[in-house]
């Protein structure tokens, strides 16, 4: 992003997605640790946009074993993507908070009918890319990118506009480090490219960032960055659902972010899986504000 772009703040308190409750609890939580006024520090101008877009999810109870809870998940990310898609018409930066990663199935569905040619990173322990056959526990939080590739249930797929909403030579995983079966027989399938921890051990975290970017960025008409807290290592990140570790290190993060900055391609983000009743003393709270703060232009000097 070259220029101060004002920035619209789209709070999504929602975690019917995930396993574990409290993911909800995230948008307010990083609200409550100062988001804003960082934001605006920066010289950007900021605006939160109320929260009463969102239906009750608790009153529609649709499930199954293979797509748990997906009547609420539903409902909610049609009303995502309407919101990011008047948002993303109006010349603001949508920034969505979340709860868990299946707020970006709305998140994508928005973006796509202003951005016909998306590139997505995925910073993101996991790849996200099951579908409902292939998904070993049902939670749509982990479908959110396939479902943006056009791949599983059609009511989700077709959200907003008819599928798929990206194409695969556009995204990067970054930080991929616990994958099923069938998502990394998808992956080989669709030749996404995927840099694992081992190949950010191996060659640096810039080298690495700079080949996601270059990926994301050709020919694309925006570039959307969809952050999950559990990229990072949870002895940094404890207040996530779904840790696992040997993830990225506090600066690995930090410059991933900054990174993005300066490459000025970024569009659009969501931070997600900010789960405030796991966290240790508002740790992880705190270093999702400050990574949102390094990817719109906080620096170090």
């Amino acid at each position: 992003m070259k220029e101060k772009q004002p920035i619209s703040i789209l709070p999504v308190p929602f975690d019917w997605g995930a396993s574990r409750r409290g993911a909800a609890s995230g948008p307010q939580a990083l609200l409550g640790a100062g988001l804003e006024r960082r934001l605006q520090l920066l010289g950007h101008q900021t605006k939160i946009r109320p929260d009463s877009y969102l239906p009750d999810f608790t009153s529609d109870c649709r499930t199954s074993p293979r797509m748990k809870q997906w009547g609420s998940v539903l409902a909610m990310c049609e009303a995502v993507s309407r919101e990011i898609a008047l948002l993303a018409s109006g010349g603001t930066f949508p920034l969505a908070i979340g709860g868990d990663h299946s707020i970006s199935i709305g998140t994508i569905a928005g973006l796509a009918q202003q951005k016909r040619k998306l590139g997505v990173i995925w910073i993101d322990a996991h790849a996200d890319v099951n579908t409902p056959e292939s998904s070993p526990s049902g939670n749509i939080h982990g479908m959110a990118l396939a479902a943006g590739l056009g791949l599983g249930d059609p009511r989700f797929t077709t959200i907003g506009s008819a599928a798929p909403k990206l194409q695969a030579e556009r995204i990067a995983l970054v930080g991929t480090r616990q994958l099923d079966e069938g998502e990394k027989r998808l992956i080989r399938k669709l030749g996404v490219a995927c840099f694992t921890m081992h190949d950010i051990d191996k060659f640096g975290m810039a080298r690495i960032m700079e080949q996601a970017i270059a990926v994301v960025s050709s020919g694309s008409d925006g570039v959307h960055v969809s952050f999950d807290i559990d990229s990072v290592d949870p002895g940094e990140a404890p207040g996530t659902g779904t840790p696992v570790r040997g993830g990225l290190n506090f600066r690995e993060a930090h410059l991933a972010m900054e990174l993005l900055y300066e490459a000025g391609v970024v569009t659009s983000a969501d931070i997600v899986e900010v789960n405030p009743l796991l966290d240790n003393g508002h740790q992880t709270v705190r270093l999702a504000v400050e990574l949102i703060g390094s990817l719109l232009g906080a620096r170090i000097l």
